[in-house]
């Protein structure tokens, strides 16, 4: 019934840009906490991004602030992460998720949804 689904992963040039998209079924996502995770290989899954409910809050990875943006479009209910000057170290498998509480958002296992992940490859 609930599901996220990501799309946009490719292999790209270091310097280039993305566009990542999630998708919601089952879950009107204007009513959550969205955030994106990344997990790279042989690494643990790390927060990049995430916003609140009406964009009023939103928090960036160290390593992604003023690179990266998240984003909403609710009539399509779909999120996006914009990702710009991409760096090898942005390789990884990138996930969507949603949670109902900007408690512990940094957590990962505190987000109930998630999707199955787009991969990403940022050649040097």
């Amino acid at each position: 019934q609930v599901q996220l689904v990501e799309s946009g992963g490719a292999l790209v040039q270091a310097g280039g840009s993305l566009r990542l998209s999630c998708v919601g079924s089952g879950l009107a996502l204007r009513n959550y906490i969205m955030a994106w995770f990344r997990q790279g290989p042989g690494k643990e899954r790390e927060l990049v991004a995430a916003t609140n409910q009406w964009r009023s809050l939103s928090h960036y990875a160290d390593s992604v602030k003023g690179r990266f943006t998240i984003s909403r479009d609710n009539a399509k209910n779909m999120v996006y992460l914009e990702m710009n000057s991409l760096k090898p170290e942005d390789t990884a498998v990138y996930y969507c998720a949603a949670k109902d509480s900007w408690e512990s958002f940094r957590d990962a296992e505190t987000y109930p949804n998630w999707g199955q992940g787009t991969h990403v490859t940022v050649s040097s």
